[in-house]
């Protein structure tokens, strides 16, 4: 029989502090980088939502009858990020299931070492395993001399378990005689770096690389909205929504569409309070920990990291990847909700680890 770890059957959200075995630890994990999940302010909006539109709309978007509450959000988050359009679903995974699924007929798909799960097709994709500028370089090669002249590239906007920023540069040498739709998975990266901004430069890419930008996301990490969004130009937009995933699946909570729009003054003000735990990090880290620039994530590469923090009452995410065979990744996430005295205590910490 097998015995459930206890840190696996939590009853209570992951803010600051996780109780366990009736201990208070500071948790320093998960994907809410921007702690909107437990911020009271925010949550106050999301009731707001509530009242006005009940607890969900299981009414597709197909529907003759709609709640004005899509339409608003979508505009909103198209402005917001820079884009001509919006469309959102209940999830990052179905947004990104739709994405591929129409694309799949646009052109031959190209993946990227390491793209997220969501984004396959049929089972796992088999990229060559390669660092990412020399499969970005292989890629243009490659779309230059085929003589096919369409195609769909498939990557992530960046490795947020090893922090690491990839180089799109290399698609500045694109034949601009082919067409190339760019899909980037941005879930980790959107609107955390700065308020409103997607983790890549979306102007830099659109100004200046010959391809069809296309960025999606599930909400439901730093913008704390269980939700997914597809970004694009209206052609696509109008493209993706004639996709069966979009007109027959519910759409995610009006509620939350109402917070989203509604919150987001709190939601900047979070932004600026982890770039600030994000700035202290940076400056007091030591060896042997990795992190990128103005990302809440940093792991710390040396075995019995995870078991010297806990014993200081400190709680990371720490799990075997990539295979369950490979030693643990330890993940320190640090986010807006962190105090300056829960950040010289994570300091202190990792000095002895």
């Amino acid at each position: 029989m097998k015995i459930m770890n206890p840190l696996q059957q939590l009853n209570q959200p992951t803010g600051r502090f996780i109780h366990h075995n009736d201990r208070p630890y500071l948790f320093f994990g998960g994907t809410a980088y921007l702690s909107l999940l437990v911020e009271p302010n925010y949550i106050d909006i999301y009731k707001e939502g509530i009242d006005r539109y009940g607890l969900n709309n299981g009414t597709s978007r197909s529907n003759n009858i709609q709640l004005g509450i899509y339409a608003e959000a979508e505009a909103n988050m198209a402005a917001r990020f820079g884009f001509e359009e919006a469309t959102l679903l209940s999830s990052g995974y179905l947004a990104a299931q739709l994405a591929v699924r129409q694309l799949q007929a646009k052109g031959e798909m190209i993946y990227a070492p390491g793209t997220h799960p969501a984004l396959w097709l049929n089972g796992a994709t088999t990229t060559e395993e390669k660092t990412f500028e020399d499969w970005a370089q292989d890629t243009v090669s490659y779309i230059n001399r085929s003589t096919a002249n369409s195609f769909v590239v498939i990557a992530n906007s960046m490795d947020n378990l090893r922090p690491t920023q990839y180089d799109f540069s290399a698609f500045r040498e694109i034949d601009s005689r082919n067409k190339v739709y760019l899909l980037l998975d941005d879930s980790h990266g959107i609107g955390v770096r700065e308020a409103n901004r997607c983790f890549v430069d979306i102007r830099d890419i659109q100004e200046n690389m010959p391809v069809e930008l296309i960025v999606v996301a599930s909400l439901a990490k730093g913008m704390g909205t269980d939700a997914g969004i597809l970004l694009s130009s209206k052609e696509m937009a109008s493209f993706f929504k004639q996709s069966p995933f979009f007109m027959g699946a519910s759409p995610a909570s009006p509620a939350a569409m109402y917070a989203l729009v509604y919150g987001e003054a709190i939601y900047k003000a979070q932004v600026e309070k982890m770039q600030k735990n994000v700035t202290y990090m940076q400056e007091n880290v030591g060896e042997g920990i990795n992190h990128i620039d103005r990302f809440p994530v940093f792991t710390v590469n040396k075995l019995g990291a995870f078991e010297k923090l806990l014993a200081k009452e400190i709680l990371i995410s720490s799990f075997p990847y990539p295979l369950p065979t490979d030693q643990p990744l330890n993940r320190i996430v640090v986010a807006a909700h962190h105090t300056e005295n829960d950040m010289n205590v994570l300091k202190t910490a990792l000095l002895s680890v």
